[in-house]
């Protein structure tokens, strides 16, 4: 079984114009159109099973329909067949009224949101990301950051890993992920200041961006039981993401870790429960 943690769809009567203004702003080639459709054949190439999809918010007043749209595309119930879809929610770390939508997004049924520090424009340990963290740990819901560079270009970060571990300190999660295994671009420093540290790393754009060797010395210092598949589709391929960690030198038990275990733990499925609705 196959869980990929981390990929990007918009209802179809926008993707066209995101994803147009998306690439263009970051030079990237999308991988697909940026649809529920189009991410379950990038599935069915792959041989995903589940991809769990990570909206993100840039303005307060965007909360209501993000969390309506991630609640139409998630299924009750979820099995072993390909090209199912299970959405977070998304709360703007701004709002006046975050306590209240984090309850709207557990009492939806939604597993846990997305933050972005880098569109949001706050540093992860600043008090406003702080207290909604510290909350939606309260809630028990997964919280899954954008860790490290945008894009490939010169910028002022909000997430760099050592600002991480001080979040970390200061709130202490138990589901709390930090995407691009742990900082895009600021590996040497994830290897300073998270590995073994209580805290799960997705493997969002690695693929074709991270040396493999560099890849399996973090996996190795980190421990592959909090390590998650993710591709940061449409911007990276699920099956180049799938081939590279089939690449890697792990053991078979690690990468059935990767691939869908260590998700099915955070997301409180179990493989008896996933069997028990096919």
């Amino acid at each position: 079984m196959k869980i990929d943690f981390h990929t990007h769809i918009y209802p179809d009567q926008i993707a066209g114009s995101t994803l147009e203004k998306l690439a263009g702003n970051y030079e990237l080639k999308p991988y697909t159109n940026a649809t529920a459709s189009g991410l379950r054949a990038s599935m069915e190439e792959a041989g995903v099973q589940i991809s769990v999809v990570l909206p993100v918010i840039t303005r307060v007043g965007q909360v209501q329909s993000i969390n309506r749209f991630a609640r139409e595309i998630t299924p009750q119930s979820f099995n072993h067949s390909v090209g199912q879809i299970l959405s977070f929610g998304a709360v703007h770390p701004l709002s006046g009224h975050y306590k209240e939508e984090l309850k709207m997004v557990k009492e939806l049924g939604l597993k846990g949101i997305k933050l972005h520090p880098e569109y949001q424009q706050l540093y992860i340990d600043d008090i406003h990301m702080l207290r909604l963290i510290s909350y939606a740990v309260e809630l028990g819901l997964v919280i899954v950051i954008h860790s490290g560079s945008e894009s490939d270009r010169e910028q002022k970060l909000h997430c760099l890993p050592r600002m991480a571990r001080r979040m970390l300190n200061e709130v202490q999660p138990e589901k709390l992920v930090l995407a691009h295994l742990g900082g895009f671009r600021e590996w040497e420093e994830t290897m300073e200041y998270l590995a073994g540290e209580n805290v799960w790393l997705d493997t969002g754009f690695v693929a074709g961006h991270m040396p493999a060797g560099q890849v399996e010395m973090l996996i190795r210092a980190h421990g592959a039981h909090r390590i998650l598949m993710a591709s940061d589709s449409p911007w990276n391929g699920q099956k180049d993401t799938v081939d590279f960690i089939n690449g890697l030198s792990l053991t078979e038990k690690e990468k059935q870790l990767i691939f869908s275990e260590n998700a099915l733990r955070l997301l409180d499925l179990t493989i008896d429960e996933v069997d028990s609705v096919k």
